[in-house]
């Protein structure tokens, strides 16, 4: 009577293990901001100021891009479960080993790449609108940030097909483009906003004596905290592809999707809850400023850099405060 001895790999093993016990912690934190993201955007905001007319918009995102990564968690925690238990001495699976090697042989496991690969895609669309509405829709950054992201989604579909087809995960080499692709699109977007902001910050406190530009500060903050915690993480997983260690791959890439949604409902949330400024937002007045000064309209970014410093002149009379365009403001939009 022979015995089944599957092969072992303790390393890989103990990381399919650690990784979906760190992604369910992620997973709770996400879960956590999700809800915390919906009610502030289905709340009024305080003080009656108006925090953003496309907070719809915001909310189907919110619940769209949870719901994907929801199907992603869930599709890798069934498997994690058939790994151990359902087809632990299944030989022709090969044991938990093979199992994990050979996961995409197992159509949930395409699920849960898919739905990751369509909820990161979603949450990559957010950025391009956020750095279009921060250029006021320049074709010059336009053109080269759509063109990565059509880029991003070509590379997720040849991912894709090579996935379905059955590929050992840890051999599917598009996986390590499309990732440098991702790092590319999200520090390009980092660098391109963080830029226009400074920018238009410096114009504003030229233009006005004692400009409090403590909002602007705390969006650049946001931003690049935002972007720094996702791309060291996938930073990470990039050199694990690179050296071929299986073991800290599937660490990372149980996570991956959880940590990329959470970096960016910090700003969600935040926005939703006035703590952020909006398109509507106009021009704060120090107090330390020896005249009153007040702002208005819709006047576009490109045109305000070449006027901000004339359009802002000082009043004397304070009851009678004359409105200019300053479309900095847009600067603050959905950051």
């Amino acid at each position: 009577m022979s015995s089944y001895t599957p092969q072992t790999d303790l390393p890989l093993e103990r990381s399919r293990l650690v990784g979906m016990i760190l992604g369910g912690i992620f997973y709770g934190i996400y879960l956590l901001l999700t809800i915390q993201a919906t009610t502030a955007l289905m709340q009024r905001p305080r003080r009656g100021q108006r925090i953003a007319d496309n907070r719809r918009t915001l909310l189907c995102y919110t619940l769209i891009t949870f719901a994907l990564a929801t199907l992603s968690f869930a599709g890798d925690t069934k498997y994690t479960e058939m790994i151990w238990i359902d087809l632990r001495n299944t030989p022709a699976s090969g044991g938990p080993v093979g199992l994990i090697k050979n996961a995409l042989h197992y159509r949930i496991n395409f699920m849960a790449i898919f739905c990751g690969y369509a909820a990161e895609l979603c949450m990559q669309a957010l950025l391009l609108y956020r750095c279009f509405v921060i250029w006021n829709w320049a074709r010059y950054v336009m053109v080269p940030m759509v063109a990565i992201y059509i880029a991003m989604i070509a590379i997720g579909v040849v991912l894709m097909v090579q996935a379905g087809a059955g590929a050992l995960f840890y051999n599917i080499k598009t996986t390590l483009v499309y990732l440098v692709i991702q790092v590319v699109h999200t520090m390009l977007y980092t660098i391109l906003v963080t830029k226009r902001l400074l920018s238009i910050r410096g114009q504003m406190k030229t233009a006005v004596a004692g400009y409090d530009s403590s909002a602007y500060d705390t969006i650049i903050l946001m931003v690049i905290e935002s972007a720094m915690a996702y791309s060291i993480f996938i930073i990470v997983y990039i050199v694990a592809f690179i050296v071929d260690s299986d073991s800290l791959s599937t660490l990372c890439f149980l996570s991956i999707i959880q940590i990329q949604g959470i970096a960016q409902l910090f700003i969600i949330i935040r926005v939703a809850r006035g703590r952020a400024v909006t398109n509507d937002w106009s021009a704060r007045i120090s107090p330390a400023a020896p005249t009153t000064l007040a702002f208005a309209g819709t006047a576009s970014i490109s045109a305000e850099e070449a006027n901000v410093a004339q359009a802002a002149r000082p009043v004397q009379d304070s009851t009678s405060v004359e409105s200019y365009s300053v479309s900095a403001k847009l600067a603050e939009a959905i950051v």
